[in-house]
Protein backbone atom coordinates (compact mmCIF):
# COMPACT_ATOMS: atom_id res chain seq x y z
CA UNK A 1 0.00 0.00 0.00
CA UNK A 2 2.45 2.55 0.88
CA UNK A 3 4.49 1.51 -2.64
CA UNK A 4 1.62 2.22 -4.79
CA UNK A 5 0.61 5.58 -2.32
CA UNK A 6 4.58 6.48 -3.53
CA UNK A 7 4.42 5.57 -6.59
CA UNK A 8 1.41 7.81 -7.21
CA UNK A 9 2.34 11.06 -5.51
CA UNK A 10 5.27 10.51 -8.46
CA UNK A 11 3.27 9.96 -11.31
CA UNK A 12 1.40 13.12 -10.20
CA UNK A 13 4.18 14.95 -10.06
CA UNK A 14 5.90 14.24 -12.94
CA UNK A 15 2.79 14.07 -15.55
CA UNK A 16 1.37 16.56 -17.80
CA UNK A 17 -1.15 16.61 -20.58
CA UNK A 18 -1.80 17.30 -24.26
CA UNK A 19 -0.01 20.87 -23.21
CA UNK A 20 3.76 19.50 -22.31
CA UNK A 21 3.62 17.33 -25.41
CA UNK A 22 5.31 18.39 -28.42
CA UNK A 23 5.40 15.08 -30.25
CA UNK A 24 2.30 15.45 -33.28
CA UNK A 25 1.39 11.61 -33.07
CA UNK A 26 1.84 11.62 -29.47
CA UNK A 27 -0.59 14.78 -29.30
CA UNK A 28 -3.42 13.32 -31.39
CA UNK A 29 -3.63 10.56 -29.49
CA UNK A 30 -3.92 12.06 -26.37
CA UNK A 31 -6.72 14.71 -27.89
CA UNK A 32 -8.06 12.73 -30.43
CA UNK A 33 -8.09 9.45 -28.00
CA UNK A 34 -7.18 9.79 -24.39
CA UNK A 35 -9.10 12.62 -23.94
CA UNK A 36 -12.21 12.28 -26.30
CA UNK A 37 -15.55 10.89 -24.45
CA UNK A 38 -16.60 7.23 -25.36
CA UNK A 39 -19.44 7.06 -28.17
CA UNK A 40 -22.92 6.38 -26.31
CA UNK A 41 -23.71 3.47 -28.09
CA UNK A 42 -20.78 1.67 -27.57
CA UNK A 43 -20.76 2.93 -23.75
CA UNK A 44 -24.11 1.51 -23.36
CA UNK A 45 -22.66 -2.36 -24.95
CA UNK A 46 -19.81 -2.50 -22.48
CA UNK A 47 -22.23 -1.39 -19.68
CA UNK A 48 -24.45 -4.34 -20.33
CA UNK A 49 -21.67 -6.27 -20.70
CA UNK A 50 -20.28 -5.96 -17.44
CA UNK A 51 -23.77 -5.55 -15.49
CA UNK A 52 -25.01 -8.69 -16.61
CA UNK A 53 -21.48 -10.80 -14.93
CA UNK A 54 -22.25 -8.34 -11.90
CA UNK A 55 -25.25 -9.91 -11.75
CA UNK A 56 -24.29 -13.13 -11.81
CA UNK A 57 -23.41 -15.23 -8.62
CA UNK A 58 -22.53 -18.32 -9.52
CA UNK A 59 -19.02 -19.39 -8.13
CA UNK A 60 -16.38 -21.16 -10.15
CA UNK A 61 -13.24 -22.26 -9.16
CA UNK A 62 -10.25 -20.20 -10.64
CA UNK A 63 -6.57 -21.40 -11.95
CA UNK A 64 -4.34 -18.40 -11.37
CA UNK A 65 -0.69 -18.76 -13.71
CA UNK A 66 -0.08 -15.24 -12.76
CA UNK A 67 0.73 -13.37 -9.24
CA UNK A 68 -2.50 -14.46 -7.91
CA UNK A 69 -4.82 -12.13 -5.86
CA UNK A 70 -4.58 -9.55 -3.00
CA UNK A 71 -8.32 -9.61 -2.24
CA UNK A 72 -9.57 -13.44 -2.73
CA UNK A 73 -8.70 -15.87 0.09
CA UNK A 74 -9.16 -18.82 -1.84
CA UNK A 75 -9.38 -20.32 -5.43
CA UNK A 76 -13.59 -20.38 -5.49
CA UNK A 77 -15.08 -17.39 -5.98
CA UNK A 78 -17.90 -15.87 -7.12
CA UNK A 79 -18.47 -14.71 -10.66
CA UNK A 80 -19.71 -10.81 -9.59
CA UNK A 81 -17.11 -10.38 -6.95
CA UNK A 82 -14.25 -11.44 -9.67
CA UNK A 83 -16.15 -8.82 -12.02
CA UNK A 84 -15.89 -6.25 -9.39
CA UNK A 85 -12.45 -6.69 -7.95
CA UNK A 86 -10.14 -8.35 -10.89
CA UNK A 87 -11.99 -6.96 -13.84
CA UNK A 88 -10.81 -4.03 -15.79
CA UNK A 89 -12.08 -0.93 -14.54
CA UNK A 90 -14.81 1.40 -16.01
CA UNK A 91 -11.99 3.73 -17.15
CA UNK A 92 -9.71 2.09 -18.74
CA UNK A 93 -12.69 -0.23 -20.61
CA UNK A 94 -13.97 3.16 -22.04
CA UNK A 95 -10.56 4.05 -22.94
CA UNK A 96 -9.62 0.61 -24.61
CA UNK A 97 -12.56 1.30 -26.40
CA UNK A 98 -11.57 4.45 -27.46
CA UNK A 99 -8.20 3.45 -28.28
CA UNK A 100 -9.44 0.55 -30.84
CA UNK A 101 -12.08 2.84 -32.15
CA UNK A 102 -8.83 5.62 -32.86
CA UNK A 103 -6.41 2.90 -33.82
CA UNK A 104 -8.55 0.99 -36.10
CA UNK A 105 -6.10 -2.58 -35.69
CA UNK A 106 -6.62 -5.32 -38.08
CA UNK A 107 -5.03 -7.90 -35.36
CA UNK A 108 -5.43 -7.96 -31.83
CA UNK A 109 -4.00 -10.25 -28.97
CA UNK A 110 -5.11 -10.11 -25.72
CA UNK A 111 -2.58 -12.05 -23.20
CA UNK A 112 -5.40 -12.72 -20.52
CA UNK A 113 -8.63 -13.25 -20.73
CA UNK A 114 -10.45 -13.58 -17.39
CA UNK A 115 -14.06 -13.15 -18.01
CA UNK A 116 -13.61 -10.64 -21.25
CA UNK A 117 -14.29 -7.24 -20.50
CA UNK A 118 -11.29 -5.99 -21.88
CA UNK A 119 -11.59 -8.10 -24.97
CA UNK A 120 -15.16 -6.86 -25.49
CA UNK A 121 -14.06 -3.74 -25.20
CA UNK A 122 -11.90 -4.12 -28.38
CA UNK A 123 -14.13 -5.94 -29.98
CA UNK A 124 -17.07 -3.04 -29.27
CA UNK A 125 -14.33 -0.16 -29.96
CA UNK A 126 -14.08 -1.51 -33.96
CA UNK A 127 -15.94 -5.17 -34.21
CA UNK A 128 -13.48 -5.61 -37.72
CA UNK A 129 -11.02 -5.94 -35.90
CA UNK A 130 -9.72 -9.71 -35.46
CA UNK A 131 -9.05 -10.27 -32.02
CA UNK A 132 -7.25 -13.49 -30.61
CA UNK A 133 -7.20 -14.26 -26.62
CA UNK A 134 -5.37 -16.22 -24.61
CA UNK A 135 -6.30 -17.40 -20.99
CA UNK A 136 -5.18 -20.11 -18.83
CA UNK A 137 -8.23 -20.61 -16.41
CA UNK A 138 -10.76 -22.40 -18.55
CA UNK A 139 -13.39 -21.60 -16.15
CA UNK A 140 -13.30 -17.51 -16.55
CA UNK A 141 -12.49 -18.37 -20.05
CA UNK A 142 -15.93 -20.18 -20.42
CA UNK A 143 -18.05 -17.51 -18.85
CA UNK A 144 -16.45 -14.98 -21.43
CA UNK A 145 -17.32 -17.56 -24.30
CA UNK A 146 -20.83 -17.87 -22.91
CA UNK A 147 -21.38 -14.08 -22.75
CA UNK A 148 -19.68 -13.29 -26.42
CA UNK A 149 -22.59 -15.59 -28.22
CA UNK A 150 -25.03 -13.81 -25.86
CA UNK A 151 -23.84 -10.41 -27.00
CA UNK A 152 -23.13 -12.03 -30.95
CA UNK A 153 -19.58 -10.70 -30.91
CA UNK A 154 -17.87 -12.36 -33.17
CA UNK A 155 -14.33 -12.40 -34.74
CA UNK A 156 -12.82 -13.63 -31.45
CA UNK A 157 -10.44 -16.32 -31.14
CA UNK A 158 -10.31 -17.80 -27.70
CA UNK A 159 -7.47 -20.07 -26.91
CA UNK A 160 -7.13 -21.85 -23.36
CA UNK A 161 -4.03 -22.62 -21.71
CA UNK A 162 -0.57 -21.86 -20.23
CA UNK A 163 0.79 -18.70 -22.02
CA UNK A 164 3.86 -20.80 -22.05
CA UNK A 165 2.49 -22.96 -24.35
CA UNK A 166 -0.02 -21.08 -26.46
CA UNK A 167 2.04 -17.97 -27.44
CA UNK A 168 4.47 -19.25 -28.89
CA UNK A 169 2.36 -20.64 -31.54
CA UNK A 170 0.44 -17.76 -32.10
CA UNK A 171 3.71 -15.57 -32.53
CA UNK A 172 4.91 -17.66 -35.29
CA UNK A 173 4.97 -15.78 -38.79
CA UNK A 174 2.51 -13.75 -37.14
CA UNK A 175 2.02 -9.49 -37.40
CA UNK A 176 -0.23 -7.62 -34.48
CA UNK A 177 -1.22 -4.25 -34.58
CA UNK A 178 -2.26 -4.45 -31.11
CA UNK A 179 -0.86 -6.30 -28.14
CA UNK A 180 -2.99 -6.25 -24.99
CA UNK A 181 -0.66 -7.41 -21.66
CA UNK A 182 -3.38 -8.49 -18.86
CA UNK A 183 -2.00 -11.97 -18.14
CA UNK A 184 0.59 -11.72 -15.39
CA UNK A 185 1.96 -9.21 -12.91
CA UNK A 186 5.49 -10.92 -12.46
CA UNK A 187 8.42 -9.02 -13.66
CA UNK A 188 10.25 -12.19 -15.66
CA UNK A 189 7.26 -13.93 -17.63
CA UNK A 190 6.50 -10.11 -18.72
CA UNK A 191 9.17 -9.33 -19.76
CA UNK A 192 9.84 -12.79 -21.66
CA UNK A 193 5.94 -12.32 -23.15
CA UNK A 194 7.47 -8.93 -24.42
CA UNK A 195 10.84 -10.54 -26.01
CA UNK A 196 8.95 -13.00 -27.60
CA UNK A 197 6.26 -10.49 -29.00
CA UNK A 198 8.72 -8.37 -30.43
CA UNK A 199 8.88 -10.56 -33.36
CA UNK A 200 5.41 -9.89 -34.43
CA UNK A 201 5.50 -6.06 -34.90
CA UNK A 202 5.78 -3.64 -37.66
CA UNK A 203 6.58 0.45 -37.55
CA UNK A 204 2.98 0.93 -36.25
CA UNK A 205 2.25 -1.64 -33.57
CA UNK A 206 1.73 -0.55 -30.37
CA UNK A 207 1.66 -2.83 -27.24
CA UNK A 208 -0.74 -1.83 -24.14
CA UNK A 209 0.95 -2.96 -20.26
CA UNK A 210 -1.58 -3.23 -17.90
CA UNK A 211 -0.75 -2.43 -13.73
CA UNK A 212 2.87 -1.11 -14.59
CA UNK A 213 2.68 0.53 -10.96
CA UNK A 214 0.89 -2.38 -9.68
CA UNK A 215 4.11 -3.24 -7.13
CA UNK A 216 7.49 -2.20 -6.95
CA UNK A 217 8.72 -5.68 -9.39
CA UNK A 218 6.05 -4.40 -12.45
CA UNK A 219 7.42 -0.86 -11.96
CA UNK A 220 11.31 -2.43 -12.87
CA UNK A 221 9.52 -4.36 -15.48
CA UNK A 222 8.26 -0.82 -17.28
CA UNK A 223 11.52 0.59 -16.73
CA UNK A 224 13.57 -2.04 -18.71
CA UNK A 225 10.79 -2.12 -21.46
CA UNK A 226 11.50 1.34 -22.01
CA UNK A 227 14.97 1.03 -22.39
CA UNK A 228 14.79 -1.56 -25.42
CA UNK A 229 16.34 -0.42 -28.55
CA UNK A 230 13.47 -0.77 -30.42
CA UNK A 231 11.39 1.13 -27.94
CA UNK A 232 11.31 5.03 -29.59
CA UNK A 233 7.60 6.08 -28.00
CA UNK A 234 6.36 5.42 -24.18
CA UNK A 235 3.23 6.77 -22.37
CA UNK A 236 3.00 6.32 -19.14
CA UNK A 237 -0.44 6.27 -17.56
CA UNK A 238 -0.05 5.03 -14.12
CA UNK A 239 -2.03 1.68 -14.83
CA UNK A 240 -1.47 1.52 -18.27
CA UNK A 241 1.72 1.65 -20.24
CA UNK A 242 1.88 2.01 -23.73
CA UNK A 243 4.88 1.46 -25.89
CA UNK A 244 5.24 2.60 -29.95
CA UNK A 245 7.98 1.14 -32.31
CA UNK A 246 7.71 4.17 -34.67
CA UNK A 247 11.01 4.38 -36.48
CA UNK A 248 10.47 7.80 -37.57
CA UNK A 249 10.52 9.39 -34.20
CA UNK A 250 13.21 9.95 -31.41
CA UNK A 251 13.02 7.88 -28.58
CA UNK A 252 11.31 9.93 -25.89
CA UNK A 253 8.89 8.70 -22.84
CA UNK A 254 5.53 10.87 -21.67
CA UNK A 255 3.81 10.60 -18.51
CA UNK A 256 0.33 11.77 -18.93
CA UNK A 257 -2.81 12.15 -16.66
CA UNK A 258 -5.69 10.47 -18.48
Amino acid sequence: MIFKITSYLQFLKKSTNQHGVHSPFVFDLITKCFYKKTARAKLKLITDYRNDLLLNKQKIEVTDFGKGSRVFKNNFREIAKIAKVAGISKKRSKLLIRLVAYLKPNNILEIGTSLGIGTASMYIGNPKSNITTLEGCPKTLQIAKNLFEKFRFNSVDFVEGDFKTTLPKLLKDASYDLIYFDGNHQKQPTLDYFKQCLNTIHNNSVFVFDDIHWSKEMTETWEEIKKHPKVSVTIDTYFWGFVFFRKEQPKEHFTIRV
